[in-house]
């Protein structure tokens, strides 16, 4: 398991846009595939993003598709979760999660997980 740490986020008007962070000082961070996760108030935990340890698969929830963006810098250990157009349906703790994958692909499961990082978005 790698230490995962979630950053960006914060408050801000429906429309509006803001981009979280997920690093790791783990030296083998660049073989994880990464995942976004959110959990609204009340609700279940749901899949947002995705993105496979080179970069070469992206997953998309559909209710983030065509607003978000999930990319990674391999050379400063972070992955990147883009959201523009929020709503404040997308008001929910953000979380980031890993998993070590041998080939470039999407693991349907994600064995280490970040702390949350809030995201409010207000009418």
């Amino acid at each position: 398991q790698v230490q995962l740490v979630e950053s960006g986020g914060g408050l801000v008007q429906a429309g509006g846009s803001l981009r979280l962070s997920c690093g790791s000082s783990e030296r083998t961070f660049t073989h994880y595939a990464v995942g976004w996760f959110r959990q609204p108030p009340g609700k279940a935990r749901e899949s947002v993003a995705a993105i496979s340890w080179r970069g070469g698969v992206t997953t998309y929830a559909n209710s983030v598709k065509g607003r978000f963006t999930i990319s990674r810098d391999n050379t400063k250990n972070t992955v990147y979760l883009q959201m523009n157009s929020l709503k404040p349906e997308d008001t929910a703790v953000y979380y980031c999660a890993a998993a070590y994958t041998t080939f470039d692909v999407v693991p349907p499961t994600f064995a280490s997980w970040g702390q949350g990082t809030q995201v409010t978005v207000s009418s």
